[in-house]
């Protein structure tokens, strides 16, 4: 009788209750999480849980009304689907109706509000020249020059700034002190020809307005009452200025706090960036930084800003990077960036660098958006064909018990507890995606976890076949466990594998629901193998030493008798030739 494999493979037989453990642990950590994390089920999709509709209308400034085409309203759905949808299946859907409106799906869920407010807010992004700034409703006991040098000494954060390569540059934080920084707003705006003015003395006054401009005392009235600190007034703060327009803006600086600006007409606009994206600069000690490369449209511009800015003394050699009306990065400049490419750099942590890439990359919609209207969707229908849904997949995992128990009595144990084990994994780690990475559960998921029972009986039916076949060859159940694995693992492998390579293929190339079906194939599809591996071989390694399947009960499913058995195998050992000796000379 063939013994098994002596080595590793043999202490890998004879504890097999160490994978057991292992899965059984990953189970209870799993569940664990669940609970401490609060989402004890998965999230559900627009067509389950019901959610939000939005239809947003193209609008075009008067004289551009051809930028309403098919390339911008296609790179809009780009941009906003990335925004709301993060890894592509968090099952908000965004497309176009018609040549000017665009339809946005957010289903019920913890981030629906902020993916609804995300798209509400249609995101123009522009680069202003800063002209005064300080911290909002803070007051200092003095106003430093606009000639002062300033520097970032007792700053807890370093600033922002913007550099090319050529052009290494120091700067210091808008915010560095409670006081209002810069040029008066009449000097900075030039309303008149006079020579600048001068601060105010009054430390918490807004810097002093020019005679005889209306639209600087207005700006100067506007920056004077706005008080950051409230959530009303930051959303407010310039709310109907124009890209040509001054105006004033809301923005955290370094330490946290909220600082107020007066912001110069826009002079790039975010569609200018070609590109941006968080790089770690190990060069110097900058650290993660934000590099940016500029159309050749905004390489002119941006050169023709940063070089006006340059010219002048701190700080308004400085310029805001303003999204939605809110300033989220204000670096300086020391000379013009001529070269189409600038890195921000300052005390970033890689979130925050990658956060300002996203902005920058992903933020400037090339058209203007108006909400003409938002409706709930309700789950009724949804509700409905999930019923039916679950109702097929009980009557389907059914049938696969009924047969699993009628051809392999007693070898459906461990098939229905491999099951069970696959299904508990499978929705321990649907809730746990769900805040993760916004997966959400839609009706193509749940036919893909509906697929999967098939998928996962198959990798059983397998293996059970090929120890039937070790033990037709006349082999007893512990060695034919052992021996039957290696080859049953290889078509497993293989099996899982393909349909593996066909969901991540589909997940690629498709969009919205069917990425949900195919998300879900793929990953039963490799909880499969984790549980095959981890959970049945091991089980069935164990119940072969129980005296009910060993012995070959008829109701074990592995009845020799039944099965058609050979004959055991035996070794038989060579006769042993006969002793030497004297040959008898009559015989020979």
């Amino acid at each position: 009788m063939a013994a098994p494999k002596k080595g590793r493979s043999a202490s890998a037989q004879s504890k097999p209750g160490r994978s057991l453990a292992l899965i059984l642990i990953a189970i209870v950590a799993l569940t664990g999480g669940m609970f401490w994390s609060g989402h004890t089920t998965p999230r559900l999709g627009i067509d389950l849980a019901g959610g939000t509709s939005i239809t947003l209308r193209a609008v075009a400034e008067p004289g551009q009304e051809s930028a309403i085409n098919k390339t911008n309203m296609d790179t809009a759905v780009e941009i906003m689907n990335r925004r709301v949808n993060g890894l592509g299946v968090s099952e908000a859907e965004v497309q176009t109706q018609g040549n000017k409106n665009i339809i946005v799906n957010i289903p019920k869920g913890t981030n629906s509000k902020e993916a609804q407010d995300q798209v509400g807010t249609t995101a123009k992004l522009y680069f202003r020249p800063v002209i005064a700034t300080e911290v909002s409703g803070a007051a200092a006991p003095g106003t430093p020059s606009p000639s002062a040098s300033t520097s970032a000494s007792g700053s807890p954060k370093a600033p922002d700034k913007a550099t090319s390569s050529s052009s290494p540059s120091s700067s210091t934080p808008p915010s560095a002190t409670s006081t209002s920084q810069g040029r008066a707003v009449t000097d900075g705006l030039k309303a008149d020809a006079t020579p600048s003015a001068k601060a105010s003395g009054n430390p918490s006054a807004p810097p002093a307005a020019s005679s005889g401009s209306d639209a600087t005392s207005k700006l100067q009235a506007q920056y004077a009452a706005l008080d950051c600190t409230k959530p009303t007034q930051r959303t407010d703060a310039g709310k109907g200025a124009k890209p040509t327009d001054a105006t004033v803006a809301c923005g955290k600086n370094a330490q946290g706090q909220w600082s107020k600006y007066v912001l110069g007409p826009a002079a790039v606009d975010g569609t200018d960036v070609d590109k941006a994206q968080a790089v770690f600069n190990t060069t110097t000690a900058a650290g993660w930084t934000v590099t940016m490369d500029f159309t050749s449209k905004g390489t002119k511009k941006f050169a023709d800003i940063t070089g006006k800015l340059a010219q002048n003394q701190s700080p308004q050699n400085q310029f805001a990077i303003v999204l939605d009306g809110e300033v989220v990065s204000d670096p300086y400049v020391r000379q013009a960036l001529t070269g189409g490419n600038a890195e921000i750099s300052g005390s970033f942590n890689q979130d925050e660098a990658q956060s300002l890439a996203n902005m920058l990359s992903y933020g400037a919609l090339p058209l203007t958006f108006k909400e003409d209207s938002v409706t709930t969707v309700t789950a009724a229908l949804g509700g409905d064909q999930l019923h039916a849904g679950l109702i097929a997949g009980a009557i389907g995992l059914a049938l696969v018990i009924i047969y699993l128990v009628a051809y392999y009595r007693g070898l459906s144990l461990i098939a229905v507890a491999s099951l069970l084990c696959s299904a508990a994994l499978t929705y321990v780690i649907m809730a746990l995606l769900g805040p993760t990475i916004n997966f959400a559960l839609n009706l193509p998921a749940v036919c893909g976890a509906i697929v999967a029972i098939g998928i996962t009986a198959d990798s059983f039916i397998v293996y059970f076949e090929r120890v039937r076949d070790e033990i037709r060859e006349g082999r007893t159940l512990r060695p034919a466990v052992e021996r039957a694995w290696p080859r049953a693992r290889r078509t497993i492998l293989v099996s899982d594998f393909v349909s593996f390579l066909a969901a991540a293929v589909l997940f690629i190339v498709t969009v919205g629901k069917v990425q949900g079906f195919a998300f879900t194939l793929g990953l039963t599809t490799v909880l499969d193998v984790v549980v095959v591996f981890l959970f049945t071989k091991p089980l069935l390694t164990l119940l072969a030493r129980r005296k009910f399947f060993a012995s070959g009960h008829k109701w074990s499913g592995l009845d020799p008798k039944a099965l058609g058995a050979k004959p055991p195998l035996r070794r038989t050992r060579r006769p042993s030739p006969p002793a030497a000796g004297p040959v008898d000379p009559k015989e020979a």
